[in-house]
């Protein structure tokens, strides 16, 4: 045999064995999903789950039985201890790669999944939690999923937008990623995780949703992905905030809160550079294109590119006067500039 072709080969196995654990992998986390909704895996779910037919999809469930990490009772597949322990590792490993793509590697949100499921597989546990410290411990995924830890309980997803009634106003707490057509059409109106929203008008066709100023229309077929929590205390027409990305030039405005999205070093950074609740905020700078842009807060000028301030939600200052209990006023924290 010659070195080429035993070079050959040895590519072929290792590209067979990366398939197969691709496979195995993909079987468990679709056996936790369905052990989270009360159900058990069968193997018309699997040959859905991994597009295989019924040979491959049994050889997939050979290795995992083989390997501990699933058992069959009678013509239905659960999860071992040691299968769930591996597919909460993998849940982890996806959401914790998506954030990082998201924010460290500013790859576009309509493309993380893809490249986190690639990803995953190869990450193990330990290199799982250097990232996840390295990210500063996120506690969602850019989806607005929650990043889970061995033992956490199934995902809180909230409850579907097309449940509220016209008036009603909610938060985003979670937009689905598949498919992935429809999750491209929800980032193309704008939805994001921690926007709040407010119905307008429902029909049995769409819903007319104001959203950061401004309205616009979403099917029924595509807000039956959208999942949100209720905001009790805010009454429809009376939220005032808009995002510091939006504010005019040299206008002055007040922190309100950073989104619920911006999480781990970014969020940090954004508090360390002094953007909480109460904090004085003005532009000060343009640059050319627009992106980034100078903010002048607590006595140091700060740049922030778009995608980072609109994180930032305020209220503008001249809307409850100049000056209110508990504003902190423009001091002399230490100097520092954020992103570029």
């Amino acid at each position: 045999m010659s070195a080429w072709t035993h070079d050959l080969l040895a590519r072929l196995r290792r590209r067979r064995v990366k398939r197969e654990q691709e496979h195995g992998d993909n079987a468990l986390k679709h056996l936790l999903k369905e052990s989270h909704a009360g159900r058990a895996g069968t193997l018309a779910s699997l040959k859905g789950t991994l597009r295989l037919g019924d040979r491959a999809v049994l050889r997939v469930l050979d290795r995992l039985r083989v390997s501990g990490l699933a058992a069959m009772e009678g013509d239905t597949h659960r999860l071992t201890a040691d299968g769930e322990q591996r597919a909460r590792h993998l849940i982890r490993a996806h959401r914790l790669l998506e954030r990082y793509l998201a924010d460290e590697a500013r790859m576009p949100v309509t493309a993380v999944h893809g490249m986190a499921e690639r990803l995953e597989h190869q990450m193990s546990e330990a290199e799982t939690d250097r990232l996840s410290a390295a990210l500063g411990h996120p506690e969602r995924d850019p989806h607005g999923d929650p990043i889970p830890s061995a033992g956490e309980a199934p995902d809180d997803l909230g409850e579907p937008l097309a449940s509220l009634t016209p008036g009603e106003v909610a938060c985003i707490s979670h937009l689905e990623d598949e498919p992935a057509t429809i999750f491209r059409a929800l980032v193309a109106h704008g939805l994001r995780p921690g926007l709040s929203v407010t119905v307008a008008r429902a029909s049995t066709e769409s819903l007319e949703l104001l959203a950061d100023g401004r309205s616009l229309t979403l099917p029924v077929a595509l807000a039956g992905n959208v999942f949100v929590t209720r905001e009790h205390d805010v009454l429809a027409g009376e939220d005032d905030t808009v995002r510091l990305s939006d504010v005019a030039h040299e206008e002055e405005a007040s922190v309100v809160s950073l989104s619920p999205a911006c999480q781990g070093f970014t969020r940090r950074r954004l508090l360390d550079l002094g953007f909480t609740p109460g904090t004085r905020v003005r532009p000060v700078l343009e640059s050319f294109a627009g992106d980034p842009r100078a903010y002048r807060v607590r006595g140091t000028t700060v740049a922030l590119r778009h995608d980072q301030a609109r994180h930032v939600t305020v209220r503008s200052a001249g809307a409850h006067g100049h000056r209110t209990a508990g504003t902190q006023d423009v001091g002399n924290a230490g100097a520092g500039v954020f992103g570029s």
